[in-house]
């Protein structure tokens, strides 16, 4: 694929990018590389979407 370079930059076709949402761009030697970052989970996100169940926890009955 061969791309023209406007006043702007260059426009990429989302089908080349897929479902990623942020990449890191890299120029070294004359080249220009670019990678997707993939999303890392982290601790704060415990607890964000918790699932919800109908049973009944023991320390609710502990006596």
């Amino acid at each position: 694929m061969k791309l023209t370079a406007t006043e702007n930059g260059l426009l990429i076709p989302k089908e080349l990018l897929g479902e990623n949402q942020e990449f890191e761009i890299i120029q070294e030697n004359g080249k220009i590389i670019i990678t997707s970052i993939k999303q890392t989970s982290s601790i704060w996100d415990l607890g964000s979407n918790p699932v919800e169940c109908d049973v009944i926890s023991c320390s609710d009955n502990h006596l």
